[in-house]
């Protein structure tokens, strides 16, 4: 078979869609036999984050507080917003293209006959970077579950789930129990097994035991606390309160805490070989960045971007719009993949919005601005809703009709979210 090769990364990410017939393929025996034939076993301690909402910002946490600890991070994440180059981080710097190019050359040397999914040479390709550059630690996201994700070819030295709800429900199931069970096959026999769902369900409590993980659950083994209002929050773990008079991260939302426990809980699993202090604890929540979670843009109107696709997310989302006082109207850009429970989000999110600005986002799988409009007609009747060709005029139309005391949320999906990011550069 010929070897393929591109001068651009235009070039090889259109390669690696046409690789294979289905975007998504679950199962590691393909990307395994890969990784086997690139020798791909990194020797840096490797950190897996799963989980269906918040894997990206403890990820983001981890990285940063490594980096101000001294530590070559290396960081793997998905999906990118703007640029593919987002999903590989080398010390909070998105790989270069030349880097990108070698990594996925050196899959396309080894692969030979076997297909594999633009994620799973993606995956490969970065882990063969982070060997080259030597990283010092290797901080990956799951992509999708867990059990079957090509991020689960590597070994963790620990690993967590950050939380367990519906999404993904043709590839992980309908049920909380079989989302959780595909969640915890990251784990690993004899390894800190971190769960930070406050409600985790049995299959991913019995599938630790089973394995032998050591597990460690938030409000049990480790969790936070803090006084009322106060800037300032403390991290306890087995032994006592291990962190204390640590800042607020600098991510937005009341939730992040439980995010940074997260983070600082997988901190603590690997402190022998990685050791912190606090001073690099306090520098990495305070200049972590992690862009559209919860993110507020600076300027009048205010414009708040969120990725989030899912109810649980959406819940989220509609605490923090709660808890920002002060504007006079919500302008909702708005766009969803026809896959996800729509009704669900639009459901929690319905007497939150005074106008919706729908459109679908640039892909097949997008819902169509038919099928939002007819969705938000029935669950929120007296809203006023406009249907848009693209997300880029959905956004301009909010943006002419926003007042400056009002705000203008770009939610329902990455792709929503990166439509807007490059509509609003323009």
């Amino acid at each position: 078979m010929p070897l393929f090769d591109a001068a651009t990364l235009d070039g090889w990410l259109a390669h690696l869609e046409s690789l294979h017939p289905n975007t998504i393929d679950m199962g590691l025996a393909r990307v395994g036999k890969v990784r086997d034939a690139m020798g791909l076993f990194p020797v840096s301690p490797v950190i897996t984050v799963g989980g269906t909402n918040g894997k990206g910002s403890v990820c983001a946490m981890l990285s940063a507080i490594f980096k101000a600890a001294g530590y070559r991070v290396g960081t793997y994440t998905s999906p990118h917003l703007l640029h593919y180059n987002e999903r590989v981080m080398i010390d909070l710097q998105p790989a270069s293209d030349e880097a990108l190019l070698a990594g996925f050359r050196a899959v396309e040397a080894a692969r030979g006959d076997t297909a594999l999914t633009y994620f799973e040479f993606g995956t490969l390709a970065a882990m063969r970077q982070f060997v080259d550059a030597g990283v010092d630690v290797a901080v990956l996201e799951i992509g999708l579950g867990g059990r079957l994700d090509a991020v689960n070819v590597f070994e963790p030295d620990a690993a967590a789930v950050v939380s367990v709800a519906l999404d993904h429900e043709a590839w992980l199931g309908n049920t909380r129990e079989a989302v959780g069970f595909e969640k915890a096959g990251i784990y690993r026999a004899g390894k800190v097994a971190v769960c930070a769902d406050p409600e985790p369900p049995h299959s991913l409590l019995d599938h630790a035991k089973t394995i032998g993980a050591d597990l460690r659950l938030i409000g049990c083994d480790f969790g936070f606390s803090r006084q009322a209002e106060e800037p300032v929050w403390s991290w306890w773990g087995r032994g006592g309160v291990e962190f204390g008079g640590l800042p607020m991260p600098a991510l937005q939302g009341s939730y992040q805490l439980g995010n940074a426990a997260t983070a600082l809980a997988l901190l603590d699993a690997v402190k022998d070989s990685l050791p912190v202090n606090a001073e690099a604890v306090r520098q990495g929540l305070q200049n972590v960045r992690w862009p559209a979670r919860f993110q507020v843009l600076p300027g009048h109107p205010a414009v708040i971007l969120d990725v989030g696709h899912n109810p649980h997310a959406a819940r989220v989302l509609r605490a923090n719009l709660e808890a920002m006082k002060g504007h006079a109207r919500t302008l909702a850009v708005f766009g969803m993949m026809q896959d996800k429970d729509i009704a669900g989000v639009i459901g929690l999110l319905a007497d939150c919005v005074d106008s919706w600005y729908v459109a679908a986002p640039a892909l097949p799988r997008a819902a169509s601005a038919a099928v939002l409009t007819e969705t938000i007609g029935s669950l929120a009747p007296h809203a006023a809703v406009e249907c848009h060709e693209s997300i880029a005029q959905a956004w301009y139309a909010a943006c002419k009709e926003a007042g400056e005391d009002d705000r203008i949320l770009a939610f329902g999906s990455f792709y929503t979210v990166a439509e807007v990011m490059a509509a609003s550069e323009c």
